[in-house]
């Protein structure tokens, strides 16, 4: 007799609804349970004999009860989705963002303001989802020469982790922005820097990742990211592009702050209409 594996699919989204988390965790967990994608679950017909189902429904509930502990589900599969490649997340380290890829899409877009081969900075690197995806994106395209920064011990293993699994021709600096690169010009810096202002309240799965990558530094998070605009001015050739994510309420400190070193200042928005990164040119003088 052959098992098929949607009733445990139903039950566990039915767990976890009742703590308001999505029905897609369950499919990532279970996709990944099973060795398959989570498009392939659903694309075709999984059965299993008696022992397989009881091995997987055991072991699949195992992660749903570690779900409902607000353990985000990245961490428990240990990878994460970001634009055409899956990078390799744990403790440690942000998550990458669906919001994050468009900031990828508007640098790829402004490439062409530059000559080969284009120098680019990844401030707080993190996984390296950003560099990765520009670099891989780019190849037998344009010539990218990419500098991955990042201060945290915990994240630099999964930069490298990520860099050496796609065999990437990236430097890694172990620095802040602050100090990092003293005396380099480059033609693009991008950056992911930490923004949440230190009074917000964030969601309970958010808590498992580091603070140091997500809070700002003052009450309305802008003492980090402004940190990173004095080094994106510092390292910037004249001409060069700098493109920063930030929160939806943010974009005005932002321009205020790139004004004195920086011109055409443009907000760029995310897939849900909100505010969500910025970009501007470096001033020739």
């Amino acid at each position: 007799m052959a098992f098929q594996i949607r009733e445990l699919l139903t039950t566990s989204k039915a767990r976890l609804a009742e703590k308001k988390i999505s029905p897609i965790d369950a499919e990532l967990l279970l996709a990944h349970l099973l060795g398959v994608t989570r498009m392939e679950l659903h694309a075709r017909t999984v059965e299993l004999d008696e022992n397989e189902y009881n091995r997987i429904s055991e072991e699949f509930s195992d992660l749903i009860t570690e779900r409902l502990t607000g353990r985000p589900t990245q961490y428990i599969i240990g990878e994460a989705p970001f634009r055409y490649l899956t990078f390799d997340v744990g403790e440690g380290v942000l998550i990458p963002r669906p919001e994050t890829e468009l900031l990828v899409d508007e640098v790829l877009h402004q490439l062409h303001r530059f000559i080969d081969p284009v120098s680019i900075v990844d401030l707080g690197s993190g996984s390296g989802a950003i560099a990765i995806s520009l670099v891989s994106e780019c190849a037998k395209k344009r010539d990218l020469r990419v500098v991955a920064v990042e201060k945290e011990e915990a994240a630099l293993k999964w930069l490298n982790q990520n860099i050496a699994k796609f065999d990437l021709p990236i430097r890694v600096i172990h620095a802040s922005a602050k100090d990092a690169l003293d005396g380099v010009k480059c033609d693009v810096v991008v950056a992911n820097p930490p923004y949440v202002p230190t009074i917000q309240e964030l969601p309970e799965e958010l808590h498992y990742e580091p603070a140091s990558a997500l809070y700002g530094g003052s009450l309305d998070g802008m003492a980090i990211p402004i940190e990173f605009i004095e080094a994106a001015s510092r390292l910037l050739k004249p001409g060069g592009l700098f493109a920063c994510e930030h929160n939806e309420v943010q974009g005005p400190a932002f321009a205020q702050a790139l004004s004195k070193d920086f011109e055409s200042i443009a907000l760029h928005r995310d897939l849900n209409d909100r505010p969500r990164f910025t970009t501007a040119l470096r001033k020739s003088s």
